[in-house]
């Protein structure tokens, strides 16, 4: 039996939960329908717009002159709509700031359930970057302010309380065992309110060494960079550990979580002589697949990936569980609930379906042949 972690319950249930909760987030949003996008821009969205690139600083003062005559509600519904837009495009830095001034409105107009689900967006961005504790109080206090209002059904309470809570529906996604990390009684009969769907993510870590040790053969000695604030991460290492002997491999952990860290990991790696990297599972990495690959490619080492995005963004190869399939499965439960039956009649699911893409311009360029056998089994081959 795997030694669990001895981390506090609370921050260890969420921090194996919150990097999928934008998906239950869009699903409740459709399901509580949207307006026609396809009219002009209101002056609001004109506004969000204006000062989507603009430091927290400008943009509050930008609000404060041209957003004077804006209704509140429709001010903060615009921010946080455009604020969306950018989260989907990586920007989180300024989908902070627009999440920010969204609810500093809700705060001067007294709206105490606009700010507990602001407070929900907010620890959201801070999970996508790695910041769990910053996460887990935005989330705590939106619990609080939810409980104070006594509103149950809020979308926003819910989420908060996704890992503190007894008593409302939760949908999650991860890529580790449940029962393991104490989510669900069993996958046939979670019990409680938690029900979800789970990748192979992290149980794909030995097959991506495998997949680059048949890619690279001549390459000993592997590096495995982590996220030492990830939970996950001594499973994960043991189990590569463990893989690596199988093969006669030598790995050489290397720490990383925050992005100054990224540059001393890779100058470590160069200094280890390391043939090639094996990138471990965790949101913040994901969240930062264009950088990764770039470093890959800067120093000319051999990479897998868990993300499809990070093969695309020029990383040789990337091995995980399929997200299109995954999010499909959270849509159709987080759906069934709204309808209204209970996380503990709906089993957790097991997404089974893995890709695997390989950027075959990234490995001519880094003079490799892809054995004809692997490049057959590919589900991608980007050229």
């Amino acid at each position: 039996m795997k030694e669990k972690s001895s981390l506090n319950p609370i921050k260890h249930r969420m921090q194996y939960c919150l990097s999928s909760l934008f998906v239950v987030i869009a699903f409740c949003v459709i399901a509580n329908g949207q307006p026609n996008n396809q009219n002009p821009p209101t002056a609001a969205e004109t506004l969000a717009l204006k000062i989507s690139k603009l430091s927290l600083d400008d943009a509050r003062q930008a609000v404060a002159t041209d957003g004077s005559a804006l209704l509140p509600d429709e001010l903060e519904k615009a921010l946080n709509a455009q604020a969306e837009k950018l989260e989907l495009d990586g920007d989180y830095p300024h989908a902070m700031n627009l999440y920010q001034l969204s609810m500093e409105s809700a705060q001067k107009r007294g709206d105490q359930k606009s700010v507990a689900g602001s407070l929900i967006d907010i620890g959201t961005v801070h999970t996508s970057q790695g910041r769990y504790d910053q996460a887990s109080e935005c989330f705590e206090q939106s619990l609080k302010i939810s409980e104070g209002l006594n509103d149950k059904a809020a979308m926003g309470a819910a989420l908060a309380a996704k890992a503190m809570t007894t008593t409302i529906p939760i949908v999650f996604s991860i890529s580790v065992d449940p029962v393991e990390v104490g989510l669900v009684a069993s996958l046939n009969r979670p019990a409680g309110t938690l029900t979800g769907v789970t990748s192979l993510n992290a149980e794909a870590g030995s097959k991506r060494l495998e997949l680059l040790h048949e890619l690279v053969p001549g390459a000993t000695v592997i590096a495995l960079l982590v996220n030492p604030a990830n939970p996950t991460t001594e499973t994960l290492s043991k189990d590569l550990q463990a893989a690596a002997r199988t093969l006669g491999l030598q790995i050489r952990v290397l720490h990383a979580s925050a992005e100054r860290d990224f540059d001393a990991a890779f100058a470590i790696l160069v200094q280890a002589r390391a043939g090639a990297l094996v990138i471990g599972t965790d949101a913040f990495f994901t969240s930062r697949s264009n950088q990764l690959a770039a470093l890959a490619i800067r120093h000319a080492v051999p990479t897998v990936y868990q993300s499809r995005e990070f093969a695309v963004a020029g990383g040789l190869m990337s091995y995980g569980g399929s997200l299109a399939d995954t999010h499909r499965q959270v849509g159709v439960y987080t759906g069934r609930i709204l309808k209204g039956e209970k996380p503990a009649d709906l089993p957790v699911q097991q997404s089974t379906k893995v890709e695997l893409i390989i950027n075959l311009k990234t490995a001519k360029a880094l003079g490799l042949t892809v054995p004809l056998p692997l490049l057959g089994r590919a589900d991608e081959v980007i050229e």
